[in-house]
């Protein structure tokens, strides 16, 4: 079982966007609303952010920091990633729906 699985992520310091193409399947429109939210969160805060699944697939927002970035802003990546929870809860459930199916079930196969 895999211990955590990267979906896709940010960094502002390369000003580069990730995204797992084993998720390719999924909806352009979910692909382009994910690179917009990851996106616009470190043109924001800095830093870089993941979206990642567990080994039980909950999906989580993650935030870091070089230790020498003087720029990031902790507290407002901490808020941003709690309102983003509760603004995209549904498309993190179908995301989460969707790991479980697809990836989790297949292994377990």
């Amino acid at each position: 079982m895999r211990e955590e699985f990267v979906l896709c992520a940010s960094s502002a310091y390369e000003q580069k966007y990730y995204f797992n193409n084993e998720f390719s399947n999924l909806p352009d429109q979910v692909k382009d609303e994910l690179k917009a939210m990851c996106v616009l969160f470190t043109e924001d805060v800095g830093g870089i952010l993941e979206l990642k699944f567990d080994g039980e697939g909950t999906l989580s927002l993650v935030s870091t920091a070089d230790e020498e970035d003087v720029t990031f802003d902790e507290i407002g990546a901490g808020l941003k990633i709690r309102n983003l929870t509760m603004e995209k809860r549904d498309l993190f459930e179908a995301l989460e729906l969707y790991y479980k199916v697809f990836f989790l079930e297949s292994e377990e196969s």
